[in-house]
């Protein structure tokens, strides 16, 4: 069995279970691959890893089985890019802090490797959201798990965002910025801009402005299999477009197509895990006095 591992820089009080992992994996004889800047982290500390092995593209002659992220949430993004459409199953270890997407927490690594190694899990298919413009801003990485926004590039007066549907206009937005997010991430972004939180399957896209200038203007849920298209207009002739971490300057003039991604990011899903626990839990949800 091959299996990747990403991971960011870890705190002390996380190596311990950084160390489990790949004492486990090594007495199950796994052949371990670690990204380039995990396997960085992993060298420089006092970790013991009998082979130190790194990948430069996961598409290989031999292929892998697995890749486990390492951290938080933002890991797990990163991952999500290591993957790409290769359709690795990813297995989100939660070292950090929230953890909406890295749902095995760290005192539970071994029941969840043992059942890895029994194969008793399923595979959680999230959507991907894809942003198309013909300059090609993002190139292989133009897909996101969470989210797409388009934001003013500084400090500056408001920007005018156009947002068609399927050719139709919507609206013409006066704000700081717009977003698009998939169900998996209105728990994110679009849930501290007053997005409503979805379900997963939910087979939705949401659309939701960035600090609007239109009392009137709420967040939107539309179909996933809607095309989206998104012009901006702002004094500024430069603006700020992102996708999940990664962000890029573009200019005013750039149209941009955003839609469903043909292939998705599939997450380990452990026997017993319920996205229901996790809002309750993560969000403090029925922590009322009158419970």
């Amino acid at each position: 069995m091959r299996i990747a591992l990403h991971g960011k820089q870890f705190i002390e009080e996380s190596t311990q279970y950084v160390q489990e992992i790949i004492n486990i994996l090594s007495s199950h004889g796994v052949d371990m691959l670690f990204s380039p800047s995990f396997g960085k982290i992993i060298s420089g500390s006092s970790l013991k890893v009998e082979r130190l092995q790194t990948f430069s593209k996961l598409k290989m002659e031999k292929p892998i089985d697995f890749i486990f992220s390492i951290g938080g949430d933002g890991t797990l993004l990163e991952t999500v890019t290591h993957v790409g459409s290769l359709g690795i199953p990813i297995l989100g270890i939660n070292t950090g802090r929230l953890g909406f997407l890295a749902t095995t927490a760290k005192t539970d690594i071994a029941v969840a490797l043992d059942s890895l190694f029994k194969n008793d899990f399923s595979l959680d298919k999230r959507t991907l959201i894809r942003l198309e413009t013909e300059q090609n801003i993002f190139k292989d990485l133009n897909f996101a798990l969470n989210e797409m926004t388009v934001v003013k590039n500084d400090t500056s007066s408001m920007i005018r965002v156009i947002c068609h549907i399927n050719d139709r206009l919507l609206n013409t937005y006066w704000a700081d910025g717009l977003m698009i997010s998939t169900p998996t991430g209105s728990t994110g972004y679009s849930l501290s801009c007053g997005g409503p939180v979805v379900l997963p399957s939910s087979q939705n896209f949401l659309i939701t402005p960035i600090n609007p200038h239109n009392l009137n203007v709420t967040p939107m849920v539309v179909s996933d299999s809607s095309i989206i298209k998104i012009e901006v207009d702002s004094r500024e002739t430069k603006f700020l477009t992102s996708l999940d971490s990664r962000s890029a300057t573009v200019g005013a003039s750039v149209k941009m197509k955003v839609l469903k991604e043909s292939f998705t990011a599939n997450l380990i899903k452990m026997k017993g895990y319920s996205f229901l626990d996790t809002l309750r839990n993560k969000l403090n949800w029925g922590f009322d006095i009158r419970n």
